[in-house]
């Protein structure tokens, strides 16, 4: 008798326990839905964002009426005056005239109000698609320069006048390798 209550409880803990485990597996597997769920809308949420800022990028450019370079990271821009100097490369100091817009038009930094900008290339102080688009430049050259928000200030902008997820439109001057 006592071997049977013995027995009968052991069956009822492990009934317990896998009716615990189950329940537990199946808390898992609920939460590892919901994270893939919660992923891919954040991924459809991102790819829209993308598209809309290219579809953006799109319509200034017909705008304007540009002609534009296009570099395998996204950035594009058009030489609008051909110089006559040497090519830029990693490690040169340059100089440059400059007016940085957003893609509304509106007017954020120039030159004229913080005078001329120089840095070293290759240390990203400066935007990567303002890098990048310097190193297929030569001294003399004025451009346009259509950065979108992923080669300029990202997610969070500039934390001064440059907003969050913003296309930078820069018009330069190329005035100097140092």
């Amino acid at each position: 008798m006592l071997l049977r209550l013995f027995v009968f409880g052991l069956l009822i803990i492990a009934t317990l326990l896998m009716s615990c485990s189950q329940d537990i597996g199946s808390e898992n597997n609920s939460n590892k839905k919901s994270i893939k769920t919660q992923q891919e809308s954040l991924i459809k949420a991102n790819k829209y964002l993308v598209k809309s800022e290219r579809t953006e990028i799109d319509n200034y450019i017909r705008r304007h009426q540009l002609t534009v370079v296009e570099t395998g990271s996204g950035l594009k821009y058009q030489i609008l005056k051909a110089g006559g100097g040497v090519n830029a490369k990693n490690g040169d100091i340059v100089t440059l005239k400059y007016k940085v817009k957003l893609i509304t038009g509106n007017l954020i930094y120039s030159s004229e109000e913080s005078g001329p900008l120089q840095f070293e290339l290759g240390h990203s102080v400066v935007e990567s698609g303002l890098e990048e688009a310097l190193l297929n430049m030569k001294v003399g050259d004025e451009a346009i320069i259509i950065i979108p928000s992923h080669l300029a200030h990202g997610l969070l902008g500039d934390n001064k006048k440059i907003p969050q997820r913003s296309t930078v439109i820069y018009e330069i001057e190329f005035t100097n390798i140092n």
